[in-house]
């Protein structure tokens, strides 16, 4: 009976342990995929996060070059729509055909430089007409009214009238200041309004009016009494 019992005992001893033996290696195998699932899973997440991020820098960088293309048609257009009427009131304030290329030049760099600020605000134009009035009031204060070169005027730089005219009034607008010059040329050669003028050259609506009246009985005194400003 002993025997036996000690059997018996020792089968169910040995089942015990087996049993603790086997949760043990189910816990350490647990454990171990665990892990193994973590690190699968990590490496997955990382993937995925990789491909997301690349994807948003991705779109980013498109929308970026996308945004560049609309702004330099948008730029080029304006050029093509202006470029003439800016030489050509450039050309009436300095009455050199290749200073006025350069000034024109100047002011386009410049309106590029600002276009995603000013081309919301509609103000393009008269923002254009600013930067080329600063540029001409910059020169001016370097050089002496000595210095003025006189060149000949391109057919193309006015419109109306003859040759003589034209020759004639640009001689005579550079016989005014430099700023009853630009209230002239924004106002009837630009065919600004009071106001735009007033914006442009950063003084009251009264001064413009003021400088006009002025600048055009000195204009009649050069030209003679049957000269009109339309």
């Amino acid at each position: 009976m002993t025997l036996f019992s000690g059997r018996r005992t020792g089968g169910r001893a040995g089942g015990q342990e087996n049993s603790r033996a086997g949760v043990r290696s189910g816990e350490q195998a647990g454990e171990r995929g665990g892990e193994w699932g973590d690190e699968r899973a990590g490496e997955r997440g990382n993937e995925r996060s990789g491909e997301q991020a690349g994807e948003r820098a991705g779109g980013r960088g498109g929308g970026r070059r996308r945004a560049v293309v609309v702004r330099d048609a948008e730029f080029t257009a304006f050029v093509e729509a202006s470029g003439t009427r800016l030489r050509r009131a450039a050309y009436l304030m300095c009455r050199d055909w290749h200073l006025a290329e350069d000034l024109a030049q100047h002011t386009f760099a410049k309106v590029y430089a600002s276009w995603e600020r000013i081309r919301d605000g509609g103000s393009v134009d008269a923002y254009s007409r600013r930067v080329l009035m600063n540029l001409v009031f910059d020169r001016q204060g370097r050089c002496s009214s000595s210095e003025v070169v006189l060149a000949e005027m391109p057919e193309h730089a006015a419109d109306g009238g003859t040759p003589e005219l034209r020759l004639a009034l640009v001689d005579a607008l550079a016989r005014l200041s430099v700023e009853d010059r630009a209230v002239l040329v924004l106002r009837h050669a630009e065919d600004h309004s009071v106001e735009t003028v007033a914006s442009i050259l950063g003084v009251s609506a009264s001064v413009v009016k003021m400088r006009n009246a002025r600048a055009l009985t000195r204009l009649r005194s050069l030209l003679g009494e049957d000269f009109l400003v339309h």
